[in-house]
């Protein structure tokens, strides 16, 4: 995935934003988790991927099934029967009359092996083919899994930020407005800029509660997946550069994606199974024919016509013939709806790969643009600040009035929450363009992983 490393693009920060960085890596105790252990839990709790490793664990057994069509079969019957026979004779002289309770115990063991079943055969082929869409949905869930932890993360880390550039502006304000009140009581200043202060003060109070509401909600929708409620997570470095995609070309991720990207290999997969089920409904009209021995003994005490028991063991080899000759058209029927189905599997594999090629296209423009507005915000945010310590001194000497403070005040905080932001979405949607590519692995989570703080 793109790199990640130190930016050397400088700018100044004021006290205030240099103490909150500095309190916010200070509160970083040992118990802090990182993402790479956020993401293990998932692995463990997530019940998405459980779901889809099960269904994975399922599809591999689609194998062994369609082996067993072409192998050898054996089974075993048995049986016991005891009857009564009562037989009274109209001519006593020519034929007495008698009762019999014969008695029988047997068993039989036949076995058969296929010789000639295309179908079958046909099966076994799209049991490989039915594994392989099922490995293909199993790693797209393992690559969803990874970008849904991912940003989960960063949203919790950017809820957290969130509230804090509030915190630190509800300080900034509070200050401002007891300036405001000290100038207007000495007379240097009207009781304008102390209800100018005082509306921003409320307001920002108002946002407080709802960035604390929020940054609860992303912490729960982060325990959701991973089943744990973490005290701290370890947040991004600040001085993070984020790097273009490499290969840092469109076309490339482009053709990339619609080779080995997992929806495209899970429907390649789908449309083989579909064009082998057209050709097996065809050979619907195939004869059959199996190899079949048989093994039998029966013990037996009478029978309808004799009184003296007997032993009987059996043993039969032949070939079975079965040749379909009418079915009400159900087989021609068949063959015309695989036939169909088909050409609708083929249709279906072309969209996925549009639609790769789509999201990749999509994904790369928005790293890229996400890495500009990184750099454009970082220079913003240099120029906020000066804006604001021009202000602050224009305001001391008279030249400013408090609202100009106030208004320099929130858009430097605007833009160092939007930074945040700008950062959190492109590293993200570096991980969605590797999945969209299909190349997404668990080592380009540990390669962000290293660009957090210590």
């Amino acid at each position: 995935m793109p790199g990640l490393a130190p930016s050397t693009r400088p700018y100044r920060c004021t006290n205030r934003l240099a103490l909150t960085t500095a309190f916010a890596v200070l509160s970083l105790g040992a118990s802090a988790e990182d993402l790479v252990q956020v993401y293990r839990d998932a692995q463990r709790y997530d019940a998405v991927y459980a779901g889809a490793r099960h269904s994975a664990e399922a599809g591999r057994e689609r194998l062994p099934q369609g082996r067993a069509l072409i192998l050898p079969t054996l089974n075993l019957t048995g049986s016991a029967t005891r009857s009564r026979i009562d037989s009274e004779s109209k001519d006593p002289a020519a034929q007495p009359s008698f009762v019999r309770n014969p008695r029988s115990l047997g068993y039989t063991l036949t076995l058969a092996q296929p010789l000639f079943r295309p179908q079958n055969w046909l099966q076994y082929r799209q049991a490989e083919f039915q594994v392989a869409q099922a490995e293909a949905t199993f790693g797209q869930a393992g690559q969803d899994l990874i970008v849904r932890v991912a940003q989960a993360y960063f949203d919790v880390l950017a809820a957290q930020d969130t509230l804090g550039l509030v915190r630190a502006q509800k300080t900034a304000i509070s200050e401002q407005l007891a300036q405001a009140k000290r100038n207007f009581e000495v007379g240097t200043a009207t009781i304008t800029d102390t209800h100018e202060a005082q509306a921003r003060y409320d307001l920002i109070s108002a946002q407080e509660i709802a960035a604390q509401n929020d940054l609860e909600n992303k912490r729960r929708a982060l325990q959701l997946v991973t089943g744990k409620e973490y005290g701290e997570l370890k947040p991004l470095r600040a001085d993070v550069k984020l790097a273009p995609p490499n290969p840092n070309n469109m076309e490339t991720w482009v053709e990339l994606a619609e080779k080995q990207s997992y929806p495209v290999q899970a429907q390649e997969a789908a449309a083989q199974v579909a064009a082998l089920e057209a050709r097996r409904a065809s050979a619907g009209h195939l004869p059959t024919l199996d190899a079949v021995a048989t093994y039998g003994q029966t013990d037996q005490t009478a029978s309808t016509t004799s009184t003296v028991g007997a032993d009987i063991t059996s043993t039969t080899l032949g070939l079975q013939f079965a040749m379909p000759l009418f079915q009400g058209g159900a087989i021609n029927s068949r063959e015309r709806e695989a036939a169909a189905l088909s050409l609708k599997a083929k249709e279906d594999l072309e969209n996925a790969r549009r639609t790769a090629a789509l999201t990749s296209r999509q994904t790369y423009l928005t790293v890229i643009n996400g890495i500009a507005q990184v750099g454009a915000l970082e220079q913003a945010l240099v120029s906020s600040q000066s804006a604001l310590d021009s202000n602050k001194l224009g305001y001391e000497v008279g030249v400013r009035i408090n609202i100009d403070v106030l208004n320099a005040q929130q858009q430097l905080y605007s833009t160092q929450r939007d930074l945040a932001l700008a950062r959190y979405n492109t590293i993200t949607n570096q991980l969605r363009l590797k999945a969209a590519a299909g190349s997404l692995r668990a080592e380009d989570l540990e390669e962000v992983n290293r660009a957090l703080a210590p």
